[in-house]
């Protein structure tokens, strides 16, 4: 995959946070990473950047169990924003739940499903199937 301008990070644990960010820093995906605490604070930015004219974010890495609005609130939502086909979801998240997994793939978007722990090899794999 190609270098990105911006990509967003969905994610409350803070380990989790600091794994994947430096994970992103080695591969060189992306000029600006812009992270959110849990679905409802990505969102609300995303309305922000859609008001300004702005970019939306290329790539969203989300995590599926977050306080205030999970990953299946923040999707839910996210499919009424007309851009939404540009982006590319990975979902990231320690549910190994073939059910998840089938949930995830009923929203229709350009995604991917990675389980915790998110290797560097797996991520740089799934990045590669884009």
């Amino acid at each position: 995959m190609k270098k990105v301008n911006l990509a967003c990070l969905v994610e409350d644990d803070p380990i989790h946070v600091f794994i994947t960010k430096k994970q992103l820093e080695i591969i060189g995906l992306a000029e600006n990473l812009m992270v959110c605490k849990n679905g409802k604070e990505a969102y609300d930015k995303m309305q922000a950047i859609i008001k300004a004219g702005e970019s939306l974010p290329e790539l969203i890495l989300l995590d599926l169990n977050m306080p205030i609005w999970d990953g299946w609130r923040f999707l839910e939502e996210f499919i009424k924003i007309p851009a939404r086909q540009q982006i590319i979801i990975f979902i990231l998240t320690s549910s190994t739940s073939k059910a998840d997994m089938k949930k995830a793939e009923e929203f229709n978007l350009r995604s991917n499903y990675l389980v915790k722990p998110v290797t560097l090899e797996s991520l740089k794999d799934a990045l590669e199937q884009i």
